[in-house]
Parts: structure tokens; C-alpha cells; sequence
């Protein structure tokens, strides 16, 4: 999907906006994916040469953020979550909808459903260490959509 903004009276530089949505399986609890080629992906199919991508994950209990991808912040990240939102507290959610997922309510809500990143010729401006994930904080296996939306110059 494209749409171009009208051209302004003095002939400036036309903005776009291309919308494309992932999708993916996750495993569950805590599970962190790589989504950093597909968003690059996106950005190339889009054809915009300068701008900046949003990924927003859709529903209350998943996430996008950054993160150096390895092995021992995947297992970092969780442990921090834990400290920060423990899973086996109180939450008056579970008195709602008796789901047991009240922490992954709260923990989605800390990190966010959205996350934009500038690109320049087609580039991600992402750090040499710096990968975009999704974040499952459901406490069981998910199928995720992602919208992303380009939004730039060609």
C-alpha cells in the first residue's frame, strides 16, 4: 500500500508512506525475535531513499524494542522483567479475565508496541550492536501481527 502527500505549491520534495505487515509465531513467555532483516526488508520494497520505519506490534501483551541480540542479554532481558514486573504477584487483571497474565499486561506496557528507526539510502541507522525485536510477554505461544509503516522521500 502506497500514499504520496500532495506537492506543495513551491514544488517541494513529496513525503510517502508505504504500509506492510509482518507476521510471525511465537513460542511464548518471553521469547525475543529477530525482526531486524525484515523491517530492512520492508524499507527496501517501500523504494524510499531517506526517512524513518515504525514497527508496531499489535496487542496488549507483546512488544518491540532494540537489544543487542546475543545470547546473554536474551537471557538478561527476562531476568530484568522478573525483577521489574514479577510474574507471581497480585495483579488485579487476573480478577477480570481469570488469565493469569497480569505481569505480561504490565511488562508490555514498560517496554512498548512501537519503535521507529531512521533510515538514510535505504539504510537502518541501527548501531553496529543494535538488533530490533519483538517481545512475546504472553504466557503462551502467540501468532503476531506487526504493521510497519515507511514513511520518507525517494
Amino acid at each position: 500500500m502506497r500514499t504520496e502527500v500532495e506537492q506543495d505549491l513551491e514544488g517541494e520534495t513529496r513525503m510517502n508512506v508505504y504500509t506492510e505487515k509482518l507476521t510471525l509465531e511465537t513460542t511464548g513467555e518471553v521469547d525475543m525475535v529477530n525482526i531486524t532483516g525484515d523491517v530492512a526488508g520492508v524499507v527496501k520494497r517501500s523504494a524510499l531513499k531517506d526517512g524513518i520505519v515504525t514497527v508496531f506490534v499489535v496487542g496488549a501483551t507483546g512488544a518491540v524494542t532494540t537489544i543487542e541480540y546475543e545470547p546473554g542479554l536474551k537471557e538478561d532481558f527476562p531476568a530484568m522483567l522478573e525483577r521489574v514486573a514479577p510474574k507471581h504477584i497480585e495483579y488485579k487483571h487476573h480478577y477480570t479475565w481469570h488469565d493469569d497474565n497480569g505481569h505480561s499486561h504490565v511488562r508490555a506496557s514498560l517496554v512498548g508496541p512501537s519503535l521507529t528507526i531512521p533510515f538514510i539510502n535505504q539504510k537502518l541507522t541501527l548501531g553496529t550492536w543494535q538488533q530490533i525485536v519483538c517481545v512475546e510477554l504472553d504466557t503462551r505461544p502467540r501468532h503476531r501481527t506487526l504493521v510497519t509503516q515507511v514513511l520518507g522521500t525517494k
